[in-house]
């Protein structure tokens, strides 16, 4: 693969309509109704129902929990994540960026998040 997999929050209906979701169907191969995992050269992580509304933080932390398996399974592939779950949920980076630490060698968090691990590790 000659790019990093793109990694962004879904809907877990996988509509893929706005934002980041969008361009990942429209260019990175997401598949219109699969709301999570690997999909061509991106992976969803749900951060909305069905309804459009935001998920609980701990079922967002399921899902990036999962995505963390996964590359951890896949270390000869690269990912490129997104803020995900930071747009128009109301989750802040601070209340996401937690979930991704421990983040494998293969995986580029969003610069938000890396400044938001930096800090707390260094506490």
């Amino acid at each position: 693969m000659d790019r990093p997999m793109f990694v962004f929050g879904s809907d877990r209906a996988g509509r893929h309509r706005e934002g980041a979701a969008l361009e990942a169907l429209r260019n990175r191969g997401a598949v219109y109704g699969q709301g999570a995992g690997p999909q061509g050269n991106c992976y969803a992580i749900p951060t909305r129902c069905e309804m459009s509304r935001a998920l609980p933080r701990d079922e967002i932390a399921g899902g990036v929990a999962a995505f963390l398996d996964y590359t951890r399974t896949h270390p000869w592939l690269l990912f490129d994540v997104t803020a995900i779950g930071c747009d128009d949920t109301g989750y802040g980076p601070e209340e996401i960026a937690p979930m991704f630490a421990g983040a494998p060698h293969n995986v580029t968090l969003p610069r938000v998040f890396a400044d938001i691990l930096a800090a707390q590790s260094s506490r």
